[in-house]
């Protein structure tokens, strides 16, 4: 979580009692969790007393270069040398206080949501929506509680002009709390259900709780379907706006009509009937897309405008998640929540897979329902059989006990591990599988059996750590700057057109590839943006010019080459000028310039989109002589490009380094490439930056090897004292080049660092695994957040460019945005 404050400003915020060993400590980031941090300088490490102490986890903090903490615990201050104290009576209200100062230091319009169910899912579909139309700050996954709130509230900054934050509850005297940090403008009540029952004496009691959050809102979104114990005025919100499916209502659905796997919703609105189609069928999805649905209309969207954009809606892997199963079946994991409204709707969605005749269930204990045990199984057996439920597998004492509630093939375990040790016995075939539990039976555990094992080598892109790195980038330009980003040699590795859609939905000006092929390949995948290509070769003109891409124009034969294939009808068709500095790769020289404008100005097919420069050593402190050297230099050449075309055109010459270090440089647009996948050699430590990549793979096999035997291809590795190796699914041919060999290369698994042994393979390498408990399927990290990029490149002598780019397209990426 980013914001920028000094420690001695927060300590007077907090009326803390301040110890500082460095009083000039910057903080950027904060956190409760020493395991999360990426930027230890500038974090502040909240010591909450929650399940465990925070206190307990200093040490590891400070370990990892945490030098500021909000403590309660006086005992901690005398034992860490430089390090920045402050103490208060409660860390959490500290944590909540500091939330509220930020939120109330701008005016930008919030979006507050509560209810039972439904909260992350209509927030990142309001992300989705909303984001075209407004730079848009939200809550972290489902980071809704008195800690996970002030967390995404300390998010905002200067840059965002719309915020969407959940809040969740469990007992009385918290929404008040949360109210205070988030202070509303919009409310949404998704709806009332049974979780966290126990912690109200009644559901309307829970009600009114929550609605405690939209006390001060000016408009108030919600169901009456939802609030039938209280009467419209007593209702918050200056403005209130109702949707019902089942009574009059400000959206009066009026029927909900499966079509083809998504769902034509018609309603009547200020008199008029209007329509939408949600990609979606089951029950929640129906539920959550009419509340974005009024959203959208509160907002002022026009009934055809909403319709547009709920039709585009992406499915959010929240909670409910369809996954290939072993034996040819499906599995829905929901392997975190169990209450009854959530088990109704998670039946509706196991009911609309049709892809297998035979169901099964296997449920956890409910906790927090208020209702008894035997009030409370007797209505899941009812719901099951309604359901058509063929089997349900009990795991929990409680469930277990009501046995004989459920008139239908069963089976019952005490525990997790109870059915996990009998797993064997069981015999899943043709069947869709419903996985949910409570969080404390560790389900997950479960799913991972059911689910179909793929021992691939992975590489994952995490879209979230993009765009966090492009803000970053965005934060450090002057007004007016536009951003050209780097999707060549596929993407840095990362993908081409997933990549692309996400930066163009993120609105860059321009798009950058090396060959014509990559951009035909984006167009072809819808990417409308223009695009420039460094390399543009005679026989891909045609091409070029048939998918609208921007040629780089590097010589005076390449530019009479495009120049005469133009047709003679062409006008103003647009290039791109590269000019050579000194880096003595691709440029106009300076003695050419003179010939070059005289081309231009007497040939009105081609229009001059930019002149660009590239800078050869932006990141090195030793070059930056010669840096301002290329600049001026540039600059000049630029100049007379000014005084003979009679239409502006884009200048740039600064790279990803040269946009923090060299900000006269940022001209009219900046070129971003390897600082949006995290590396940039001009940032200490890459800091603002996030690891987007993560490649791995798994142990396929396991070998106890003597002292006297040798190990892989020529003989060439050994291990001196015996031990043991695990062959693992990458080689050279996937992008792990044989250099990592012999020790060289390292790999995590379980959190340590195993050297590699012997050569790399073409497929595979083996590791040095003795003394780890280690099984066939294990996950092994080759990269990421923690062995970074740029430590492998060290341990080969190249650079993170190479690393990335090296990674073999036969490689699998998977795209997550939470």
């Amino acid at each position: 979580m980013e914001n920028n404050h000094n420690i001695q400003y927060l300590s007077t915020l907090l009326h803390a009692e301040a110890h500082l060993g460095e009083s000039s400590s910057i903080i950027d980031n904060l956190v409760i969790d020493s395991r999360s941090v990426i930027d230890p300088e500038c974090t502040l490490f909240f010591a909450i007393v929650a399940q465990r102490d925070g206190h307990e986890f200093i040490p590891d903090a400070y370990k990892r270069g945490v030098r500021n903490f909000v403590i309660s615990n006086r005992y901690y201050l005398a034992q860490y040398e430089g390090a920045n104290f402050l103490v208060v009576n409660d860390v959490l209200q500290a944590l909540q206080q500091l939330a509220r100062d930020n939120r109330e230091s701008y005016t930008l319009p919030v979006i507050a949501i509560t209810g039972s169910n439904g909260k992350t899912i209509v927030k990142e579909w309001l992300y989705q929506l909303l984001a075209p139309d407004y730079n848009v700050v939200r809550s972290p996954r489902s980071f809704n509680s008195q800690i996970g709130v002030p967390l995404s509230l300390w998010q905002i900054s200067e840059e965002h002009t719309l915020g969407i934050f959940e809040a969740g509850v469990s007992k009385n005297e918290e929404m008040q709390v949360l109210a205070d940090i988030i202070q509303p403008t919009i409310g949404i009540l998704t709806n009332i259900g049974e979780a966290h029952a126990e912690g109200f004496s009644s559901r309307k009691e829970k009600l009114l709780e929550k609605l405690k959050l939209f006390q001060q809102v000016e408009t108030f979104i919600y169901s009456p379907e939802h609030t039938p114990e209280l009467r419209e005025k007593e209702l918050p919100g200056q403005v209130k706006f109702s949707w019902s499916m089942k009574q009059e209502a400000d959206l009066r659905v009026l029927f909900v009509e499966p079509i083809d796997n998504r769902s034509y919703i018609r309603a009547l609105y200020q008199g008029k009937e209007i329509q939408c189609l949600i990609p979606f069928t089951d029950k929640a999805s129906v539920e959550n897309g009419i509340i974005c649905w009024a959203t959208l209309l509160v907002l002022g969207y026009s009934a055809e405008e909403a319709d547009l954009r709920l039709e585009k809606l992406n499915r959010i892997s929240m909670r409910l998640e369809l996954k290939n199963g072993i034996n040819h079946c499906s599995v829905i994991d929901d392997s975190y929540s169990a209450d009854i409204s959530s088990l109704a709707i998670a039946l509706d969605f196991l009911n609309s897979q049709n892809q297998h005749a035979r169901k099964t269930v296997i449920l956890s204990d409910f906790y927090e329902t208020g209702k008894n045990d035997l009030a409370l199984y007797e209505e899941i057996a009812s719901l099951l059989r309604q359901k058509q439920v063929n089997k349900l597998i009990g795991i929990g004492p409680h469930i277990t006990e009501f046995a004989s509630s459920f008139d239908m093939e069963t089976d019952f375990y005490d525990h997790t591990q109870a059915f996990i040790d009998d797993f064997p016995a069981q015999h899943f075939n043709n069947e869709t599988i419903l996985v949910k539990g409570a969080r404390r039976f560790e389900f997950e555990r479960i799913s991972k059996l059911l689910t179909q094992k793929i021992h691939d080598t992975v590489m994952e892109i995490n879209l979230n750590a993009l765009l966090s790195n492009l803000r970053f980038y965005k934060s450090k330009l002057k007004p007016g700057v536009k951003v050209m980003a780097m999707v060549k040699a596929f993407s840095y590795g990362s993908g081409s057109f997933e990549i692309a859609n996400v930066l163009q939905y993120h609105k860059v000006d321009y798009l950058t590839v090396a060959y014509a092929d990559e951009g035909i390949a984006l167009r072809k995948a819808g990417i409308t943006l223009p695009i420039m290509v460094m390399s543009p070769e005679p026989s891909a003109f045609d091409a070029i010019m048939k998918y609208k891409l921007e040629p780089e124009l590097y010589n005076l034969d390449i530019l009479k080459g495009f120049l005469n294939f133009l047709p003679d009808g062409e006008r103003s068709y647009p290039v791109h000028l590269k000019i050579d500095t000194g880096m003595h790769r691709l440029g106009f020289d300076e003695t050419e310039i003179d010939e070059l404008l005289t081309y231009i100005t007497d040939d009105t097919k081609v229009k001059v989109m930019s002149v660009f420069s590239h800078l050869v050593a932006s990141d090195d402190p030793e070059q930056d002589e010669y840096s301002q050297y290329q600049l001026s230099r540039y600059l000049a050449i630029v100049d007379k490009f000014t005084a003979a075309l009679d239409y502006p055109f884009i200048r740039h010459i600064a790279n990803t380094a040269a946009v923090t270090r060299f900000p006269e440089a940022q001209l009219d647009m900046v070129r971003i490439g390897i600082g949006l996948y995290g590396f940039d050699a001009a940032l200490k430590n890459n800091r603002g930056l996030h690891t987007v990549t993560t490649l791995k793979t798994t142990i396929t096999q396991i070998k106890q090897v003597k002292s006297t035997e040798t190990i892989g291809y020529g003989r060439r590795g050994s291990l001196p004292e015996g031990g043991t190796i695990a062959t693992v699914k990458i080689g050279y041919a996937d992008g792990y080049r044989r250099d990592f060999g012999h020790g060289v290369g390292k790999m995590l698994i379980h959190g340590e660092l195993v050297p590699t042994v012997g050569s790399i393979c073409m497929d595979m390498c083996m590791l040095d695994v003795t003394g780890l408990n280690v099984s066939v399927g294990d996950e092994v990290i080759v990269f990421n957040e923690q062995l970074t990029i740029a430590e492998l490149a060290k341990q080969i002598k190249t650079i993170p460019y190479e690393i990335l780019t090296n990674i073999s397209q036969r490689v699998k990426r998977i795209y997550y945005y939470e």
